[in-house]
């Protein structure tokens, strides 16, 4: 059986479409949700949103059991969580951070990440449209377990 890419998404994602539209565009979050599942390829996809930072690392734990590789935008949990960067630590295969709006053109606030210091790669700046990319290049890698 393939394993699934997990799609984890971090607080106030579920907000998307509405929340600063000239930041974030207006892209939902189930039209996000569509992206990544049509970019797939027919790879199973779990794709998750939550508020709750143990949430969210309860799901890379299952991930560590379950999944292939991981795309996560932990959205404000990326410059405050040592506890996500840890369990992230913990997974195996790829993991892919990913952000709508290119955090190096913000306030300073936004340009430490904890979770680039395990990310295999990057990706920040392209919009929700991204996270199609993002899908693709995860489903192109040929060290994604089976």
């Amino acid at each position: 059986m393939t394993k699934p890419i997990f799609v984890l998404n971090g607080p106030n994602l579920n907000r998307l479409g509405l929340r600063e539209p000239e930041l974030y565009g207006a892209t939902t979050l189930a039209q996000v949700e569509q992206l990544c599942r049509a970019s797939a390829g027919g790879r199973p996809v779990e794709f998750r949103q939550t508020n709750s930072e143990e949430r969210l690392i309860d799901w890379v734990h299952e991930a560590i059991d379950h999944a292939a590789g991981i795309i996560i935008n932990p959205a404000a949990f990326t410059f405050t969580s040592m506890a996500l960067l840890d369990a992230l630590k913990m997974f195996p295969g790829p993991i892919f951070e990913f952000h709508i709006t290119n955090v190096h053109r913000r306030e300073a606030i936004y340009h430490h990440s904890y979770v680039s210091k395990v990310a295999t790669a990057v990706m920040a700046g392209m919009g929700a449209e991204g996270y199609g990319m993002a899908m693709q290049a995860m489903c192109a890698r040929r060290d994604l377990l089976t």
